[in-house]
């Protein structure tokens, strides 16, 4: 017999300004959403989009990588700014 049962969850207290937090509260209503699943999607949409976003940029830097010129000027940049710091 499958194992039917909804994954593990675990509930959490967060702080929300009012004025957020009725904003929440007139969009999930709208949606016809319990807090619980609101929260869930917007995280789940937060985390897929900052994974898109780091997949694009890995594929834009394979695309097109810096040249030879680019990573000696800021290897250049980079000595020039650190050796002003005071390292005491």
């Amino acid at each position: 017999m499958k194992n039917c049962s909804m994954p593990k969850t675990a509930k959490i207290a967060i702080s929300l300004p009012e004025e957020l937090l009725a904003s929440v509260e007139r969009e999930r209503r709208n949606r016809g959403e319990s807090r619980s699943q609101f929260f869930r999607r917007a995280a789940e949409a937060l985390l897929r989009r900052r994974q898109e976003m780091c997949e694009h940029y890995i594929r834009a830097y394979q695309q097109i990588p810096e040249t030879k010129e680019e990573i000696e000027a800021a290897r250049h940049a980079a000595t020039d700014i650190l050796g002003k710091e005071p390292w005491e």
